[in-house]
């Protein structure tokens, strides 16, 4: 039986950990051949290889693609060993929170830098190339998934600029969608809530606590439900765009 992803290629970003590895992996289940972009090399080959022992295919580019010349050489390498590019996920993201006032700014630079630019970068490389598959792939269409979260769509106290960052997501995204979607270019955001990855290890630990604490008592997502609703948005007929999901554990309230 044929794969829903079959003869396509998929470009993974933020794909050393979490939602960004399991999302590469459940890819190259459904057929695609993935790349798979992140710092981090050496999760990188691992992940690779676990996809190739289990039948799949996988590209490592290593990358920093806060840097758009790393981001252009991401998207460049993978078309030019792979052949395409169908679908791009942007899923590299860093959450740092803390309050506005006499807060570190260059903790700002950093999610500005991974949360929007990187994802603005790697899109604006990646958009001829996905066109160009939308225009000729037999699935008659092509897909950007960018991962946001609940906090594009609700502010939070003491989490002023992360907020900024992924409400920026959702706005470019649907700007976007509105762009291309004529040209069979689907462009989604999926935007969870809260999920076991490494996103909050980055905090300083009384930060992290703060922000942690109203989800003590919640079971919380794995990054195997993000993936999963990926796939499910990249794998629907050409005629289906799921513009839009916004999924929280089910315990959580806020």
């Amino acid at each position: 039986m044929k794969k829903h992803l079959e003869g396509t290629v998929a470009l993974v970003t933020g794909a050393s950990s979490g939602i960004g590895e399991e999302t590469a992996r459940q890819l190259a289940a459904e057929g695609a051949i993935v790349a798979i972009t992140a710092r981090r090399r050496e999760r990188l080959e691992k992940l690779a290889a676990e996809i190739r022992d289990a039948g799949g295919s996988a590209l490592v580019i290593p990358a920093d693609i806060t840097r758009q010349d790393q981001a252009i050489q991401v998207v460049e390498q993978t078309v030019e060993k792979l052949g395409r590019l169908d679908t791009l996920v942007n899923n590299a993201g860093l959450m740092l929170n803390g309050m506005i006032f006499n807060a570190p700014t260059d903790e700002w630079d950093r999610m500005v830098d991974i949360n929007l630019k990187a994802l603005l970068y790697t899109t604006h490389a990646a958009l001829p190339h996905l066109l160009q598959a939308a225009e000729n792939s037999p699935r008659q269409v092509a897909d950007i998934v960018n991962i946001s979260s609940v906090a594009g769509r609700r502010a939070r106290l003491g989490a002023g600029v992360y907020n900024a960052t992924k409400f920026g997501v959702v706005a470019f995204t649907e700007a976007l969608r509105q762009e291309v979607t004529a040209k069979h270019l689907r462009v989604s955001v999926v935007e969870p809530g809260a999920v076991r990855t490494e996103l909050d290890s980055h905090m300083k630990p009384e930060i992290r606590a703060i922000t942690m604490k109203p989800f003590e008592g919640i079971t919380v997502l794995e990054s195997e439900d993000i993936a999963e609703i990926v796939v499910f948005i990249v794998t629907r007929s050409w005629r289906s765009a799921i513009n839009e999901v916004l999924v929280r554990p089910t315990e959580q309230s806020f």
